[in-house]
């Protein structure tokens, strides 16, 4: 039997990894009908929100690693969860999608080594999207942004419709200036031709091995490219150090609803440099409007009963996406009226716990009593 190839796409917070993903499927689907693409999503916290709106959108198979980093304190999961999609799934691929904070390179190192080990899987290639956007602010204090520029097959650059040229340019010379040759590619709104992004035969990152890894450190703690040990603590503190990781529960009688109209004014007031992401999973009983989305887009006649929505917020901009009423929803938000995960600057836990609690930004409508629970997972 063949070998699975494997494509690993990494990319900062909100840089646009799982639209990216959304916009293969179709693709692939209407070149090849049974053609069938599991994910292996690594989220933080403690909830599966991106890989329940794949599961919505036609892949064959997802796998969540959650709550912890799938390039250090989860990569021992890595085998057992590639396993469960070859078995259950039989999938003509696997695409593993990575935390925002993610290490590329210790990834696929590991991804080469299972590949050696069973022969069951190739590494095709890391694709590493970059918000052109917000590139520039982010890749300043985040030592992962550039690692994550630096080791990939191929760069997708994302965002650029918003962007001036000079701003674009300003974000091709900063990746120029990581001293590495690596194929670029804008998208178009996210999107990018399936035989782009598949297929690419990444030599860089197949032929990475231990010694290569960034994070290779000898017992004095100074990596030099010329073997050693991977060094857990090294690596950790660099994910500890750039973000802080909220994790809200607002729970209700059974029938209740989130309050639209104060959890709008949550995603309005979040500035962009002390919230990189918020996703969630949530029961309203209205239909919600996306950013930017006309009152006409969608319907005035509120729905018969309260209904699912998936939550993406990043930089500014979100969407609502209706959960599939066919697909299962994961456990860790059913039967709960809103699971968020909130992605924050460092040092921005507290504020923001605080502000949580006692701005009154997420309550149930009408009045009704709710438990709101806030915990730092970081």
């Amino acid at each position: 039997m063949a070998p699975i190839p494997i494509t690993i796409i990494t990319g900062f917070l909100g840089s646009g990894k799982t639209t990216l993903l959304l916009n293969l499927v179709p693709q692939l689907h209407a070149a090849n009908s049974s053609y069938r693409l599991a994910l292996l999503k690594n989220e933080f916290g403690d909830v599966a929100i991106d890989s329940q709106l794949a599961s919505s959108s036609a892949v064959s198979g997802v796998q969540e690693l959650l709550n912890g980093c799938i390039c250090c304190n989860l990569v021992g999961q890595l085998s057992t969860a590639l396993a469960e999609l070859r078995d259950g799934v039989k999938p003509d691929r696997i695409v593993i999608e990575t935390s925002g904070s993610a290490f590329p390179a210790t990834l696929a190192i590991e991804v080469n080594r299972l590949a050696r080990e069973t022969g069951n899987y190739i590494l095709d290639g890391v694709i590493t999207v970059i918000d052109v956007e917000n590139w520039k602010g982010y890749e300043d204090t985040s030592y992962t942004a550039r690692i994550q520029a630096r080791y990939t097959d191929l760069i997708v650059f994302n965002k650029w419709e918003t962007c001036d040229e000079r701003r674009f340019d300003e974000c091709l010379d900063r990746v120029g200036d990581l001293e590495v040759d690596v194929a670029w590619v804008k998208s178009d709104r996210g999107r990018v031709p399936v035989g782009v992004i598949l297929g690419i035969d990444g030599g860089l990152t197949r032929a990475l091995t231990l010694t290569e890894d960034p994070t290779v450190t000898h017992g004095d703690g100074h990596g030099d490219g010329h073997g050693g040990h991977i060094s857990d603590h090294h690596h950790d503190n660099h994910h500890q150090s750039e973000v802080e990781v909220l994790s809200v529960t607002l729970s209700g009688e059974p029938g209740t609803a989130v309050d639209a109209t104060k959890l709008l004014a949550l995603l309005n007031a979040a500035p962009k440099d002390e919230v990189y992401r918020i996703k969630s999973v949530l029961t309203a009983s209205s239909a919600l409007r996306s950013s930017g989305e006309d009152e006409s887009a969608t319907s005035a006649e509120p729905p018969s009963r309260p209904d699912r929505y998936i939550l993406n917020w990043a930089f500014g901009r979100w969407t609502f996406t209706p959960l599939d009423t066919q697909t299962a929803e994961h456990s860790s938000s059913h039967r709960t009226v809103l699971r968020m995960t909130m992605i924050l600057a460092r040092y921005g836990g507290a504020k923001w716990t605080k502000k949580l609690e006692t701005g009154g930004f997420l309550e149930l409508e009408n009045n009704e009593k709710g438990d709101l629970i806030v915990t730092n997972v970081s």
